[in-house]
């Protein structure tokens, strides 16, 4: 796939992203190690002469010399910024793009595997919306909560996947990669929790300890993380209850509202209500069906075998697909596995495979052999594996659910994984605006002024530096602001990976906003992973210049111009 970058601004961008390198080289060169006096061009103040009165003169004027110059290089860094965005440069990133964290060559694969829920089908935000309606009624029919909760109306962008929720605290947050709860981002019911309270309910830290975050599969003693794309509107029920308790001032506890309402939203699942209403209204409920079809069409066409490995059950699974790809899409598929209980299909060696004739009625005959155009249930990988041969780098499973369909996969048994994200498609468009560009090229710029001029400690130059904190915290909340006002970005705490970002590279090979990326890529296609230069390594322009800008923004890399 070609970039979307045109040569002549590739050009443009390669001569302007040298001259700003140049520039923030001189503006921030002469005081390159922190608090060091001898680092050559540092503005050393002068000598204390023994007049007491040229004394106070000479000070005077070498603090009014370092705000001057500190304002200058500010300035000056501006205006390059400013020089630095030619017109056009905002529009780069194609949301249809195939992002690699791991080498990964199609042209190795040989079989494609699939999960069927937010992978295969994608459903529309009418579905969270049911969900959110049935568990709230759940909650005032069954579990006896006030009737004042049925007031409350589904939010659909008031949290976004990959949450924590503390289940003791009723804390609804936000933590990044070194498991630090970003500040701001702190929820009890609809309201933000001050950074005061957050400090003194954690002990006068940030920090999360791994041991109360989370397992294998993000679920911790006082913590869970929401990882599936299903767990938005649990969020938003569990945020609007909260919400209720506290603004009638009811008395609680928040381990039974949590428990109430996961089961609650269980129950929605287990009792088939949302299979039930999706199979009545496919048209709307499924999205984007055609391209379902292309995608699994083109890859049978390419010689490649395929199967199906989904916790849904088969009515369900054999209606959507017959609306998404036809009567006969089970011909597509080497092998269909339904209500396979994920994640524990991947750990499990006990559980035999169970036979399902046309109608999806259980057959009792021991399942020795796994046949073409067959359909089964549960079972286990191990059996899977025996009876299958698909072992290693050669099979390619994609999955929405970090932790249920793609971890044990990659770190257990070898297979390449392929992660469905769909924020994606709304995050890169964010991404492609001038005021995020414009916004983050000058938040890092401002953030690399900080760090090589704090030397500088007297009063009016540390007012100077305080001005610059204070702007850059603005800049901080403006750029998460553009993605959720609430929490941000799905992928970033500020400058940090979130704690879903770094699982996301850790358990997917590759990931995208739909299966229908695919479609964008020749079936011998190779993704290599962009070289992003550690902290201790200088900035690669080149690469970022060439195939790099295609796949992840060129301008949040400067990061790395320090």
């Amino acid at each position: 796939m070609a970039s979307r970058l045109p040569k002549s601004l590739s050009a443009l961008l390669q001569l302007k992203t040298a001259k700003f390198s140049a520039a923030a080289s001189l503006c921030t060169k002469t005081v390159d190690v922190p608090l060091d006096r001898n680092v050559p061009g540092y503005k050393k103040p002068a000598d204390h002469p023994a007049d007491s009165s040229t004394t106070g003169k000479a000070s005077a004027t070498a603090t009014s010399e370092n705000k001057t110059y500190l304002w200058g290089r500010y300035n000056e860094m501006k205006k390059l910024v400013h020089e630095l965005i030619p017109p056009g440069i905002c529009n780069i990133l194609n949301p249809a793009n195939i992002y690699s964290n791991n080498e990964v060559k199609l042209g190795n694969i040989e079989i494609y595997g699939f999960d069927y829920d937010y992978t295969l089908a994608q459903y529309s935000s009418s579905v969270h919306t049911m969900i959110f309606d049935t568990a709230r009624e759940i909650l005032v029919e069954q579990y006896k909560y006030p009737e004042g909760i049925k007031e409350y109306e589904y939010q659909p962008n008031f949290a976004i996947r990959g949450l924590h929720y503390d289940v003791r605290k009723g804390y609804l947050m936000k933590i990044d990669a070194f498991h630090y709860v970003q500040l701001g981002t702190v929820y009890r019911g609809l309201s933000p929790v001050p950074d005061e309270e957050v400090f003194q309910m954690y002990e006068g830290t940030q920090h999360v300890p791994l041991h109360q975050m989370s397992d294998f599969y993000g679920k911790g003693p006082t913590m869970k993380q929401f990882m599936d794309i299903f767990s938005l509107p649990e969020m938003a029920l569990l945020s609007c209850v909260n919400d209720y308790f506290i603004n009638h001032n009811i008395e609680y506890d928040p381990i039974h509202l949590f428990k109430d309402i996961s089961d609650a939203i269980s129950t929605v699942h287990i009792k088939g209500m949302m299979y039930d209403w999706i199979e009545n209204d496919l048209e709307n409920c499924i999205l984007h069906g055609d391209e379902t079809y292309a995608v699994l069409n083109r890859l049978v066409n390419n010689g490649k075998k395929l199967f199906l490995i989904t916790n849904s059950p088969f009515n369900f699974v054999d209606k959507g697909m017959k609306y998404m790809v036809g009567d006969d899409w089970r011909d597509l598929f080497d092998l269909v596995i339904v209500q396979a209980d994920k994640p524990s299909f991947f750990t499990d060696k006990c559980k035999p495979f169970r036979r399902l004739d046309d109608t999806g009625t259980l057959q009792w005959d021991k399942v020795s052999t796994l046949e073409k155009g067959k359909m089964y249930k549960q079972g286990n990988l191990f059996d899977f594996l025996r009876l299958t041969g698909w072992r290693g780098s050669k099979v390619l499973y994609f999955g929405d659910h970090l932790y249920s369909d793609l971890a044990d996969l990659m770190l257990r048994h070898g297979w390449r994984t392929g992660a469905i994200v769909p924020e994606l498609k709304t995050e890169i468009g964010i991404i492609n605006t001038e005021q995020f560009t414009h916004g983050l090229t000058w938040l890092q710029a401002l953030t690399g002024l900080l760090e090589r001029l704090q030397v500088y400690q007297d009063e009016d130059s540390m007012q100077v530096l305080q001005e610059w904190i204070n702007e850059r915290q603005e800049l901080m909340s403006l750029t998460k602001n553009l993605f959720n006002p609430q929490f941000g970005s799905i992928f970033r705490t500020h400058h940090n990976p979130t704690y879903f970002s770094r699982r996301l590279c850790r358990f997917s090979d590759i990931y995208m906003s739909s299966v229908s990326c695919l479609l964008n890529y020749d079936t011998t296609y190779t993704f290599y992973p962009r070289r992003t230069p550690l902290q201790h390594e200088a900035p690669l322009w080149m690469d970022q210049l060439c195939t790099g800008c295609m796949k992840t923004p060129f301008l949040e890399e400067m990061v790395h111009i320090r």
